[in-house]
């Protein structure tokens, strides 16, 4: 297959040539990125109503602690809470004072224009008519140009929903990068993208290849994880299995986030990429969790505690790794000008 037979569709796996060599003298880095978002019912049908935008005390507090670890979160933002002027403007301090970065995030039943019905398979926007995904992205960029100053150029589409269109669009509507891949990851029995064998390291996408993606890192961790993506598809296959394995502490698959993943989990992970080559450990949780009693998990003040509790751990454990964190600029900085190979014919 050759560049102009792969169109940059997200759902595709890349070319490889289309994979970044980052500047070595980058090293191994983490960043993280913050998936900022309304509060709503998680157990309840998808709503255009009955969400709120009120863990601002919690947010700013997560700020605070991250900006003493010297940490620059990518704030992916969503319609509700860039359209509410106290998240907005607390946030635009953030950026104002260098300590934070604002990205877009695409929550398609709460974003105008409100045209498709809502349904568990339309809250993927990736999913949607081109035309109806290319709207509610222009009005969601509008508006934060509106309350920044600036349109964003990271990009994370709620609930990874990135579709066959949606890296064209994002290169037309100007991205410079997309965070939606959740690589070893698949949604298609829940009507969206299927993310299997895709790469945890950054790539070009997009038709001029113009647009990066950092994938979401996940990492298979145990005595079997040389196994890779193979063994835990077969486990999967084979039901009960998969969990057995995993409580043997033989395989299990282990995202970067605080939610619902044991620190030791994610300590074995954090070396298990670092083994594997990975260049950028791509953190995230939602920003709800910030506060108690919005997401599944973090519903009292002993989860916050734990929360943060998790947060000293991996920081302490990836200070002993040598890996620093990343700020958005400081990747891009390290990506190498796109090569004449990866425009498309």
């Amino acid at each position: 297959m050759t560049t102009a037979s792969h169109d940059g569709n997200l759902l595709r796996p890349p070319l490889a040539q289309d994979m970044i060599a980052l500047d070595p003298a980058f090293g191994t880095r983490f960043m993280l990125f913050v998936d900022t978002e309304e509060e709503f019912d998680w157990n309840a049908p998808f709503s255009r109503t009955g969400h709120g935008v009120t863990a601002l005390s919690g947010m700013a507090r997560g700020q605070a602690y991250f900006a003493a670890a010297r940490v620059k979160p990518v704030y992916v933002t969503d319609y509700p809470v860039i359209d509410c002027d106290a998240a907005a403007g607390m946030m635009g301090q953030w950026v104002a004072d260098g300590a934070a970065d604002i990205g877009a995030h695409l929550h398609p039943w709460v974003n105008p224009p409100h045209v498709e019905a809502v349904t568990a398979a339309n809250s993927y926007v990736g999913f949607l008519p081109e035309a109806v995904e290319r709207a509610k992205l222009d009005a969601l960029c509008n508006r934060m140009e509106q309350q920044f100053g600036q349109r964003p150029i990271a990009y994370r589409a709620g609930r990874y929903g990135v579709g066959p269109n949606s890296a064209r669009l994002l290169e037309m509507a100007g991205f410079r990068l997309d965070s939606s891949v959740r690589s070893r990851f698949d949604y298609s029995g829940q009507h969206g993208p299927d993310f299997r064998g895709m790469p945890q390291n950054p790539y070009w996408t997009g038709p001029a290849r113009s647009l990066v993606e950092l994938p979401l890192s996940t990492a298979f961790a145990g005595l079997l994880r040389g196994g890779g993506e193979r063994l835990y598809r077969a486990a999967q296959a084979m039901g009960p299995l998969a969990g057995a394995l995993s409580r043997a502490h033989l395989l299990s698959r282990v995202p970067l986030t605080p939610e619902a993943v044991p620190v030791q989990d994610a300590l074995a992970a954090i070396d298990a990429l670092i083994e594997e080559g990975v260049r950028v450990l791509n953190f995230s949780f939602h920003s709800p969790t910030l506060e108690p009693g919005h997401t599944p998990y973090v519903r009292n003040e002993a989860d916050q505690r734990a929360f943060y509790d998790w947060w000293d751990r991996i920081l302490a454990h990836l200070a002993r790794r040598g890996v620093a964190a990343a700020s958005l600029d400081q990747f891009m900085a390290a990506v190498p000008a796109r090569m004449e190979t990866c425009k498309a014919a």
